[in-house]
């Protein structure tokens, strides 16, 4: 299996979890947020949909610049429009890395924000961070709707709201 093929299986098989924790969220909590410096989960949940489009980025540029291009979420107010918003990010994700080579997973990529670089990694490397803020930001997700008591999914494996034990 080629480093290609491993990165989409793990691609689709993250988003199966993604898409059941973005489900739960109830629309008559979208600016609910836990604490002040926390994101409200129309940011959370917004940037967890808008990520897998950092692979179609990274394999698609040489590096991402903050202070030249700003960062403006997609506006969202219901579940079904997060959905919706996270299966166009996840399609054009996926299709750029599906028909990506491994060679092109080797060139730099680099995140910056003007003369302050923040990140200079591999394409790959980059890629697979992607995969990785999708988990941490689910996870943060997560407790929102654990504090809510919204019952969660199991991400690898059965969430205490599924232990049947």
């Amino acid at each position: 299996m080629s480093l290609i093929q491993m990165l989409v299986k793990e691609m689709q098989q993250e988003a199966q979890t993604t898409r059941k924790m973005l489900e739960r969220i109830p629309d008559d909590k979208y600016d609910w947020q836990p604490h002040l410096k926390s994101m409200t989960i129309r940011q959370l949940a917004t940037h967890i949909a808008e990520l897998p489009t950092w692979v179609e980025l990274t394999l698609q540029t040489d590096e991402l610049d903050f202070a030249t291009s700003p960062y403006s979420p997609v506006t969202i107010n219901n579940t079904s429009e997060l959905l919706t918003l996270f299966e166009q990010s996840l399609a054009a994700g996926e299709t750029t890395l599906s028909q990506a080579t491994d060679e092109q997973l080797e060139p730099m990529w680099t995140l910056r924000h003007g003369d302050t670089v923040l990140s200079k990694t591999t394409k790959g490397e980059m890629v697979r961070i992607s995969f990785s803020q999708i988990v941490h930001h689910r996870a943060q997700l997560g407790v929102c709707l654990r504090l809510l008591d919204i019952p969660i999914p199991g991400s690898y494996g059965p969430s205490a709201d599924e232990q049947h034990f």
